[in-house]
Order: structure tokens, then sequence, then C-alpha cells
């Protein structure tokens, strides 16, 4: 399966607020740690909803956090 052309700044953003775990952020924005994982390690997109709860737990816009790669 070919990676998401989207890129992003998860990991640095979670060690920047203070080494926030996955676990943290997973329960902030509703979802499980596997899937922040998944989604820091570019393995998966995540849907516009969740890409935007995650933009707004680190108080950056959309496009501080994901890169479009394609």
């Amino acid at each position: 399966m070919a990676r998401p052309p989207i890129s992003n700044d998860i990991r640095t953003l979670r060690f920047l607020a203070g080494e926030m775990t996955q676990a943290e952020l997973g329960e902030r924005i509703g979802v499980t740690r596997q899937t922040v994982a998944a989604i820091e390690a570019g393995k998966y997109a995540p849907s516009l909803e969740v890409a935007f709860r995650i933009s707004q737990v680190f108080g950056k816009p959309l496009e501080a956090v994901f890169r479009w790669e394609g």
C-alpha cells in the first residue's frame, strides 16, 4: 500500500507541547493512540475533522501541521 501524500509535524509539535504522548493527543482528539501513531508515521491520512482537531490542540493552522506532498 502506498503512503498517503500527506506529511506532518505532529511528533515535533507533541515534543514542543511538553512532550505530550500519542495517547494524550489521541484522548484530546477522540482517537486511539494507534491511530495517532499511524497518522504521525505517514501510514494513514486523517479525516479532515481529525486533522482540524489536531491542529486545534496545538493552536496551529492546518497547513502548519500537515503538508500535501502530492
